[in-house]
């Protein structure tokens, strides 16, 4: 059940999700949603951002209202009771852990055991795997992928900047948008997979139109896991209808993270860090007297996380 999360243990000490002590001075992440844990969402388990009387930081907290501090572009924050703190492993280093939210996103992957795309198996050890907007969040999907134990992963993207850094993290095939048709990118995936298509393919890039082409990529019995159209930003098209009758192809929404991801996703990262290289993720650092450069900073193509540092 999602009830309301209380930071003080029984010895009168402050513990964050996962009971560890916190004092002054320790590094935590604040979980992105408050829940009620009394609607019908809290009471039937569903994920915590199904509540219907959420409180999201970043959405519906404005800086507007009292006490005003709701936001991460500031010194200090005012962080509402019931939310879930997680503390940052000593050995994680902050420009890593700023990635800890859409890292924890990607448990996403974990839930297809309840939408397999495969009768009666979850994700696959050596599928196919098609990430479609390889920013941050399809990034954090590649990895996780890899670490699942994915075969061939194709990173899809308009940028050569971020396609060269998703090989660096795990994708063995690069394929830029504006060098490449849809019938082009279709016929790569196709001659990839004996002209099956891919096993899963996982909607990062936030525009309506990559659905039905992630739609047209799958195998029959293929899954989309569709994470990346969460803002309204026009009607999405399905396609031909044989794409979800014919094929019998399973489409999994992701609409958040779970505050029990929060600490395995950092304790991962700080243990693959070896592996990828997590530490130039952060690719931007500005100050809060540029904010306005920074927000345009972040959608250029030659930038990856772009983070605020606040006391800077």
């Amino acid at each position: 059940m999602s009830e309301p999360l209380r930071p003080l243990a029984e010895n009168g000490r402050y513990t964050d999700f996962e009971g560890v002590p916190l004092k002054i001075g320790d590094r935590v992440v604040v979980g992105a949603n408050v829940s009620c844990g009394e609607c019908y969402y809290c009471r039937h388990d569903f994920p915590y951002y199904c509540c219907e009387k959420t409180a999201d930081y970043g959405n519906n907290l404005s800086a507007k209202n009292a006490p005003y501090l709701f936001g991460g572009w500031s010194q200090y924050m005012y962080i509402l009771p019931g939310s879930f703190l997680v503390k940052v492993p000593e050995e994680l280093p902050s420009e890593v852990a700023v990635l800890t939210e859409i890292f924890a996103v990607s448990v996403g992957l974990d839930r297809t055991k309840q939408m397999s795309a495969f009768p009666n198996e979850s994700f696959r050890f050596d599928d196919t795997v098609v990430v479609l907007g390889v920013g941050p969040l399809g990034m954090c999907f590649l990895m996780k992928a890899r670490m699942l134990g994915a075969g061939t992963i194709i990173a899809v993207d308009l940028s050569e900047f971020r396609l060269n850094f998703a090989k660096r993290l795990g994708a063995d095939h690069a394929v830029n948008i504006d060098k490449t048709s849809r019938a082009e990118r279709l016929k790569f995936v196709k001659d990839l997979t004996h002209g099956r298509g891919a096993d899963m393919v996982i909607e990062c890039a936030g525009v309506p139109e990559a659905v039905p082409e992630a739609l047209e990529m799958l195998r029959i019995g293929g899954l989309l896991v569709e994470a990346g159209n969460f803002s309204d930003l026009g009607e999405i098209s399905l396609g031909p209808h044989r794409h979800l009758c014919a094929k019998n192809v399973r489409i999994l929404g992701v609409g958040g993270e779970e505050p029990a991801a929060y600490g395995p996703s950092m304790r991962q990262m700080a243990r693959y860090m070896k592996h990828y290289p997590l530490r130039e993720f952060v690719t931007h650092r500005y100050g809060l007297r540029d904010v306005d450069a920074a927000m345009q900073k972040s959608m250029e193509a030659e930038s990856m996380k772009v983070v605020l540092e606040p006391w800077n």
